[in-house]
């Protein structure tokens, strides 16, 4: 498959876009709390989103219902909002949001802590963004996929936690999900190779226990086969010829 390389003005679009995105998971950080339910949730990014203008990616997206994904503690992605779910006090909620506007997508998550939460908890929310931050560093114009995927796995299993290998980052730009896929495990050197002008999603998804996960009845939400807790760190960012620029921030 070929790389899609944006043009500056299709890089513009994806710009405002990926504001959109970055800014409604900012609005949610302002007011999600305990006994919110998670379409509470859901209402806040698609209010703010459409309020710019823009449309939810995800709500209908392969079928989705969901405007965004709203997963609390063990469910790792895709959790679908629902009136009857409710946010509690200790509770840590990865909310992933897609904007779409003039025909480019914006795609970012964060996992946010609820009140009180445990350490062990604090710990895994933060080593997950920091895997973010580990993976982009020395990324640029030549680099591989495989550069980014390598430091991910690295730096999470430096903690003892573990990498979901099932589920994975990936370009994006006028379709939601494109080439590459973004693997957060493997090796250096190896993968698609990236260029100055791409687009990609990289989103660091990491377990407190082992990696294994579990698809649930609803045929969405994805959790820890064990149990633990998991956290979810997303940004979209272009690749530029001596490094990186998030979009999503």
């Amino acid at each position: 498959m070929e790389a899609h390389i944006k043009t500056p003005s299709e890089i513009e679009h994806m710009r405002e876009a990926c504001k959109i995105t970055g800014d409604a998971l900012k609005k949610v950080e302002e007011k999600i709390r305990a006994g919110m339910t998670t379409m509470m949730v859901d209402n806040i990014v698609r209010d703010y989103i459409h309020s710019c203008n823009a449309k939810c990616s995800f709500k209908n997206y392969q079928g989705y219902p969901g405007n965004a994904c709203v997963s609390i503690n063990d469910e790792i992605v895709h959790g679908i909002p629902s009136s009857h779910r409710r946010i509690e006090e200790g509770d840590i909620v990865s909310v992933d949001v897609g904007a779409y506007k003039n025909g480019f997508h914006g795609d970012a998550a964060r996992t946010f802590l609820i009140g009180d939460v445990s350490e062990d908890k604090k710990k895994l929310v933060q080593v997950t963004k920091d895997c973010f931050f580990e993976g982009i560093k020395g990324i640029k114009d030549g680099s591989f996929v495989g550069d980014i995927s390598c430091q991910v796995q690295a730096y999470a299993e430096s903690f003892g936690f573990s990498v979901v290998r099932m589920l994975e980052g990936h370009g994006v730009g006028r379709n939601l999900h494109e080439y590459p896929s973004v693997p957060n495990y493997g090796r250096a050197g190896s993968g698609a190779k990236l260029f100055a002008g791409m687009t990609i999603a990289i989103e660091p998804m990491i377990n407190m226990g082992k990696k294994e996960i579990v698809m649930l009845d609803d045929d969405w939400t994805i959790v820890t086969k064990d149990g633990s807790p998991s956290a979810h760190y997303e940004n979209t960012v272009l690749i530029t010829k001596d490094g990186v620029e998030i979009l999503t921030l």
